[in-house]
């Protein structure tokens, strides 16, 4: 298995850890239900055996997917599969978005109606202390080109140079467990011209509320832009990302 790299667009593939791969196997294992949630794993030396690595290479795995919320090991006892939307915490996340052939139904929706709440907070926070920065990043809007994929890279930084502003790093937490997807995303909602048209007028009138130093506005123009967002998603039939 592989990783493919995105920051380097002639870069090879950097080859999976055995132990990374194990955790790759394990985690698509239970997320495409062969390993349910409140079932028990294989014991170590079958399970090793049927991914292809080593018992101490799969304790290493193991012992990670136990840390990031995917499985509970008791000494003595088999290993037990997690509810991980029940029991999971943010690393859950990350590995999700590494999975998007086996993420679970209206997980697209469920992910835009977190912006949706989280967005005009940490917008109003970033107009509030540091409107001229904003302002300043915004200024790159007007010379996109109409295309989907530089929409979805310009959102992204633009998301990221929100939560940084606000002050509240939980923000930036959270948004970087959806690196990657996010832009995947993205690039599937810009595709309408609709799509593009209605986030340049976002990126003016959020400059416009940066401008007068107006972060009530700043916050009320995103929740009524994201809000928009997940209506044409919804209308679009709910596209979701695969693998």
């Amino acid at each position: 298995m592989v990783r493919p790299l995105t920051s380097e667009p002639h870069t090879l593939p950097v080859p999976l850890r055995p132990a990374e791969h194990a955790e790759s196997v394990l985690i698509s294992a239970i997320l495409d239900g062969t390993h349910p949630a409140g079932s028990d794993l294989p014991a170590e030396r079958v399970l090793a055996t049927s991914i292809g690595v080593t018992r101490p290479t799969l304790r290493e795995a193991l012992k990670k997917l136990e840390r990031d919320g995917w499985i509970s090991i008791q000494h003595g006892k088999p290993t037990r599969v997690a509810d991980v939307f029940e029991e999971g915490g943010l690393n859950i996340l990350g590995s999700l978005v590494r999975h998007p052939g086996a993420l679970p139904p209206g997980f697209v929706e469920k992910l835009l109606e977190v912006r949706l709440a989280m967005a005009p907070a940490y917008t109003a926070l970033a107009v509030a202390r540091a409107p001229r920065d904003l302002a300043s990043f915004l200024g790159g809007a007007p010379s996109l080109t109409d295309e989907p994929e530089a929409f979805a890279a310009f959102d992204w930084r633009l998301h990221l140079r929100l939560t940084k502003l606000s002050g509240n790093f939980v923000f930036r937490l959270i948004l970087n467990g959806f690196q990657g997807f996010y832009e995947e995303l993205a690039r599937l909602y810009f595709a309408p011209e609709a799509a593009r048209m209605e986030s340049r007028n976002y990126y003016e009138e959020l400059s416009a509320t940066c401008l007068a130093a107006a972060p009530q506005a700043a916050e009320q123009l995103t929740r009524r832009v994201m809000a928009r967002s997940l209506d044409l998603w919804k209308s679009s039939g709910g596209r979701e990302v695969r693998a």
